[in-house]
């Protein structure tokens, strides 16, 4: 089955912004490809030509985790956080920051299931509404959307 889901993106606050996503698959399996080394790299990708190279998770309160991406021509881009809070398979509410240029951000994961199909809403805290926008500007939404992409064809694999 093929998922037609869209991101839906909005800003209800000057220093949030809201990602909902839908899958065709059970919140746990969800879950499991959100928080799992093994699959988290072959989804969370962003645009063509990268790859993730180091993913590492300690998924508890108190834990760290650390994303690698690389692009053929050997570019890399870097990103860390910890963890706040680990619910599964509902909610996991995590610290996330680029590198020494960009604000850290609180973000908060929430996973809904309906008949089947889980809802994935993630909400983006900045510390201001300049730092809000300045991500925006990045393309994120077209990356998180490509990456959602991969997600749906990961999770029907799993299933």
């Amino acid at each position: 089955m093929t998922n037609t889901a869209t991101l839906k993106v909005a800003t209800p606050t000057d220093r949030e912004i809201v990602m909902t996503r839908a899958f065709d698959a059970p919140r746990e399996l969800v879950w499991k490809a959100w928080t799992n080394p093994t699959y988290v790299r072959q989804w969370l990708l962003g645009p063509e030509g990268w790859t993730m190279p180091v993913c590492e998770i300690d998924l508890r309160p108190g834990g760290s985790w650390r994303y690698v991406w690389r692009k053929a021509d050997g570019a890399e881009m870097a990103m860390a956080g910890g963890y706040v809070e680990v619910a599964p398979p509902e909610r996991l509410v995590s610290t996330e920051r680029w590198g020494p240029e960009w604000p850290e951000t609180v973000n908060t994961m929430v996973l809904t299931e309906s008949e089947g199909r889980t809802t994935t809403t993630l909400t983006i805290a900045y510390p201001s509404r300049e730092a809000r926008d300045a991500a925006l500007k990045t393309g994120m939404t077209d990356g998180s959307e490509r990456s959602f992409a991969r997600l749906d064809a990961l999770l029907e694999t799993l299933a």
